[in-house]
């Protein structure tokens, strides 16, 4: 089987990793990949985001299985487009169609879904530039802190958690008058949770799913979960504090219920479904739903999956998913992310990186990084997720911290407290 994964970071590294692994794979390629994939596949110029080249480069190479990573492709409709080509109807596209993809591309749409299945969330309203005054006395009427959300994709900054009231008035006016442009035209106003977080993972063709294994990663720059947002920083799987009986409860509550939501309102869904979930005193309430596979927890669960990945998504639509095993390897998997200087702010790019070859006992996935005549250098803010797998998290953790010690580049920086929560 030929296949195209789509993306460049470190969770289509991951995923290249994984499939180059199956006795079905004919060829990968990887649109545009970057220095780790190349390792496994060829890394293709393609503009992702132009469907009919997209599509052509199907049909030149013979293309069975669209792997699609990010989001955008998948909001834009990059799986319906593939679906309307007569030609291409064999073709497995990874990742739902643009009305299901909707539970991320628009916080309004996913909280309407979850309100109509009954899955536990934060209560919310949403408000537009003609419901100002309304969504202010909305505010009025919570408690601090106050959650406000850019309704669309706003490359993970659309999300503002302010504990004025008077800031919060203030930043809802700014979100609508287009301080995220298009992404803000209807802002999501909602409870504040107090908990902790991990991510839960699915892989299903709408109808029945299989279990992936959960993970929990660090957003915030600064140790003790301090300064800015960042896209993860590291991820740690399992989630020690997710036993049996809160799992039984995420998979009564919101697993089940969003699946058979997807039948209930008609969506197209074959392709992983990322939960964003919060425990709040031994409750799960969803956060936000993801269409794909988060990144950097992708660098923990999957090479956790000891089932052939590539065969169990090309069994979604048959009966063979249904009755298909998934088996997880039972050893922790630590991941620190490695960023340049000033990440996620301004930084350096072409960066050399030395020290790849001094790695031992961790994988190494790259990020924003690939191949030159200088060598391999930086070309993002992540640059490399070191992963590492022992019975025990904390070892496997020290490990990951060896081997990031191990590798160089002008001004890397790296988390120095990942699990320190746990």
């Amino acid at each position: 089987m030929n296949v195209l994964v789509i993306g460049s970071g470190g969770r289509e590294h991951a995923l290249a990793w994984k499939i180059a692994q199956s006795p079905l794979l004919n060829k990968l390629y990887i649109a545009p990949g970057n220095s780790g994939t190349e390792e496994h596949g060829e890394n293709v110029s393609l503009d992702t985001n132009n469907f009919p080249l997209v599509v052509d480069f199907l049909r030149e190479k013979n293309v069975k299985m669209l792997v699609v990573g990010p989001e955008d492709p998948l909001v834009m409709g990059i799986n319906d487009y593939v679906r309307m080509q007569p030609d291409l109807k064999d073709i497995k596209v990874v990742g739902p169609n643009s009305e299901a993809a909707q539970l991320e591309g628009s916080k309004e749409f996913a909280k309407e879904f979850m309100a109509q299945n009954n899955i536990p969330t934060a209560k919310y309203a949403s408000f537009s530039i003609e419901d100002l005054e309304q969504g202010k006395i909305f505010l009025d009427s919570m408690e601090a802190p106050y959650v406000l959300k850019a309704d669309g994709l706003a490359a993970g900054k659309g999300v503002v958690i302010l504990d004025d009231l008077e800031e919060a008035k203030a930043e809802l006016e700014s979100m609508l008058g287009g301080k995220f442009g298009m992404a803000s035209e209807k802002v999501v106003i909602e409870e504040f949770l107090s908990g902790i977080e991990l991510s839960v993972f699915v892989l299903t063709d709408g109808t029945h799913y299989h279990m992936l294994p959960n993970a929990k990663d660090y957003k915030r720059i600064g140790e003790g979960d301090t300064g800015l947002n960042t896209g993860g920083m590291g991820a740690i799987s399992p989630v020690p504090f997710a036993d049996e009986s809160f799992m039984k409860k995420v998979l009564d509550r919101i697993v089940e219920p969003t699946i058979n939501g997807f039948s209930a309102y008609g969506l197209h869904y074959e392709g992983f479904v990322f939960f964003g979930l919060i425990n709040v005193d031994g409750n799960p309430y969803v956060i936000e739903y993801n269409v794909r596979l988060g990144d950097p927890e992708s660098e923990v669960i999957i090479p956790r999956i000891k089932t052939d990945l590539l065969a169990l998504m090309a069994k979604m639509g048959t009966p063979q998913f249904e009755s298909a095993k998934v088996e997880f390897d039972p050893r922790a998997a630590t991941t620190v992310m490695l960023v340049s200087g000033g990440y996620p702010e301004g930084y350096k790019k072409g960066l050399e990186i030395s020290g790849l070859d001094m790695v031992e006992g961790s994988i190494v996935f790259h990020a924003g990084a690939k191949n030159s005549d200088d060598g391999i250098v930086t070309t993002g803010g992540r640059v490399m997720a070191v992963t590492s797998m022992d019975s025990e998290w904390k070892n496997a953790l020290i490990m990951s911290y060896v081997n990031a010690a191990m590798i160089q580049f002008e001004d890397m920086d790296f988390r120095k407290d990942i699990g320190f929560d746990l």
